[in-house]
């Protein structure tokens, strides 16, 4: 028996509903992107690209609903709000709840970001019976869940960063060491004496923690 996709309400007044597909999608596509900034240099020949962070991904489906032949009185947008309500406010929260998409071995877990709706045929009594669904989701993950995903390197091992326009070291400590008052270290191991007058553009010896 093939296995129906199910879209599952995480929070909220709906908290725990799934709701079935008729017919799972044909396909799917996932996107994902990142964004960076790009900094000149003056004596360069191209700017240097600095990493700002990742874009959400993003899920995009297409689906189908038929219900012709139910009975005389039947009406398609029975199922298609039910999937519609979801981007809708709910009152517990002040916000759509959020929801995951489960089907087979895909889990995206995120909010309903788009829906349109195209009703393709009706009824001797005008009600539509078949729809295509056009569906958009967006991750949504809280912060300590992004930074547990975030391979970090150790901070005793000495290691190499590019200074930005507007660093300061004891941002840089803040950043490796979790500690802005370890600034000095990086300003000794650089040969620093005034830590106001920093180059962007300059490579910085980050050193281990001892």
């Amino acid at each position: 028996m093939t296995t129906k996709a199910v879209i599952e309400v995480l929070n909220g007044g709906q908290k725990g509903t799934k709701i079935k597909v008729l017919f799972n999608p044909n396909n799917y596509s996932l996107d994902h992107g990142n964004q960076f900034a790009w900094h000149t240099i003056p004596g360069l020949s191209m700017p240097i690209a600095q990493f700002v962070s990742g874009q959400t991904p993003s899920l995009s489906m297409e689906l189908f609903l038929d219900c012709y032949g139910e009975s005389a009185d039947a009406d398609v947008r029975d199922y298609t709000k039910q999937i519609a309500g979801l981007l809708a406010v709910d009152k517990d929260l002040h916000a759509p709840p959020m929801v995951k998409f489960v089907w087979g071995s895909l889990k995206f877990q995120g909010i309903i970001e788009k829906l349109n709706q195209k009703f393709t045929m009706f009824s001797n009594k005008g009600n539509p019976v078949r729809a295509t669904l056009n569906l958009t989701f967006k991750a949504v993950y809280g912060v300590k869940e992004q930074y547990q995903d975030i391979p970090r390197q150790s901070a005793d091992r000495t290691k190499q960063k590019l200074l930005r326009q507007g660093d300061a070291l004891w941002m840089i400590a803040s950043e490796e060491y979790e500690d802005p008052g370890k600034w000095r270290d990086i300003a000794k191991a650089n040969g620093i004496d005034n830590p106001k007058k920093l180059e962007a553009g300059r490579t910085l010896t980050i050193p281990r923690l001892e």
